[in-house]
């Protein structure tokens, strides 16, 4: 069994979406893993966003025009009138459903009902256009199996239950088309997987149903060495351990989430990030690779701010820190960095929704200062305790850059440093230059 990924740039044209068809031919049984088509699911909440304020003229109007772009694609895409036909009764029954929301109150539950038919329409029009081409395959809906419990997260035992039951009804079909990112919760409501998405589907099946490999297609020939979008001459990784590839994730390198890393390496099934825009590339093998190497890779993290806690309370005492946690813990915002002295601790968060909340919170325990516009720097690699130089050569490329905070020690395979955003690039060009030789022309 082997698991493919398709993101939304992947899906996100009539022509990409032939591209595809050469990709999933080998004859090997496989089940084929889609997002949404590129912008959909934005267009979709900007759907949702006017319905919330009762504009239904306005909701409507975006409605046709999402609508308009997709008969669009029904043309571009098929080759005969009939499928041409199919794919626009399709795209006009799924809108229809849209439209129905315009007619009463609008509500979470209805928001993520509309925010599933991006998946639901770029799965039925793949199915549509394998149809077409004699290409025999199954279309599993993923709100037949996919589920998160009361805390949102996956319920495995459920999950494994159902999409083995399916499996068995579809014994003699090698290829299977399914959505990412769409659920249903513990009350059977439609729901989404939020973090990871589409990514964060194919590893919870790769993992269910011990899968050869689950492979991420994206626009990316792989993970980076670090980010080709701030420092020239870049170069892909061709292998990733586990831990390397989610601490890379978590912070800042965009092509995979972090919460997808661990479902596959619980079940020591490979990830492999391959490009559809440059299939024979190599890409990036995520497995449990042995970290070797002095420095894999640097990755970045924005948006981040620093919320500083001072209090003579501190001085010797136990508990504290657990009471600060718990603040965090009740607004459901989790810390990415931490520093303490006698009588401070510093700590970052890259959510912000909270803030105000949180600090009159920590205001009972002490003097309370929040700096905004932070970056985290990740610096992964061989960070073992008897590597005496790889942290010097770390904070030397850096001693030209103001450093705001610095973890390490707590990971083998990782340094993270605080930075204002301003000093961002020249930093990851430093790092850059001392850790790869490699200096930007």
């Amino acid at each position: 069994m082997l698991i493919m990924k398709f993101g939304g740039t992947s899906v996100g044209s009539a022509f990409r979406m032939k591209q595809l068809i050469p990709l999933i031919q080998n004859g090997e049984t496989k089940i084929v893993v889609l997002s949404a088509m590129a912008g959909t699911t934005n267009a979709l909440l900007s759907i949702t966003q006017s319905l919330y304020l009762d504009k239904h003229v306005e909701a409507l109007l975006k409605i046709d025009q999402l609508a308009n772009s997709y008969e669009t694609v029904v043309n571009e895409l098929f080759n005969t009138n009939f499928f041409i036909d199919k794919g626009i009764d399709l795209i006009q029954s799924h809108f229809q459903f849209i439209r129905n929301f315009t007619q009463d109150s609008f509500t979470i539950h209805e928001e993520k009902s509309i925010l599933a038919q991006g998946e639901l329409i770029s799965t039925a029009l793949f199915h549509l256009l394998l149809e077409e081409n004699d290409i025999s395959s199954a279309l599993l809906p993923a709100l037949d199996f996919m589920r998160i419990n009361e805390e949102e997260e996956p319920d495995y035992p459920i999950i494994g239950d159902l999409i083995a039951k399916k499996l068995e009804s579809l014994y003699d079909q090698k290829l299977i088309i399914t959505q990412g990112f769409i659920c249903r919760n513990a009350f059977g409501q439609i729901d989404n997987l939020k973090r990871g998405g589409s990514d964060f589907t194919a590893t919870i099946l790769g993992s269910l149903l011990n899968a050869k490999e689950i492979q991420i297609w994206t626009d990316i020939d792989g993970m980076h060495n670090n980010d080709p979008r701030v420092v020239e001459k870049t170069f892909p990784i061709t292998e990733l351990s586990y831990e390397e590839a989610a601490e890379l994730a978590y912070f800042g390198a965009r092509i995979l989430h972090p919460t997808c890393v661990l479902p596959a390496q619980k079940a020591k099934v490979p990830i492999r990030l391959l490009n559809t825009m440059k299939p024979d590339a190599e890409g990036t093998i995520i497995s449990n690779f042995p970290v070797t190497r002095p420095v894999t890779a640097i990755a970045a993290k924005d948006d981040i701010t620093v919320i500083n806690i001072k209090s003579g309370r501190m001085l010797q005492a136990y508990g504290f820190l657990r009471n600060v946690f718990e603040v965090f813990e009740r607004y459901k915002t989790p810390i990415d960095m931490i520093t303490t002295s006698e009588v401070a601790v510093s700590l970052t968060i890259d959510n912000p929704a909270f803030l105000n909340e949180i600090t009159n919170e920590l205001e009972t325990f002490g003097e309370v200062q929040t700096e905004k516009e932070q970056t985290i720097l990740c610096i992964v690699g061989d960070f073992s305790r008897d590597r005496q130089d790889q942290a010097f050569m770390v904070l030397n490329a850096l001693k030209e850059i103001p450093i705001r905070m610095i973890s390490y020690g707590g990971s083998e395979h990782n340094i993270s440093i605080l930075i204002h955003c301003s000093h961002k690039k020249a930093a990851m060009l430093a790092l850059n230059h001392v850790l790869f030789n490699t200096r930007n022309a």
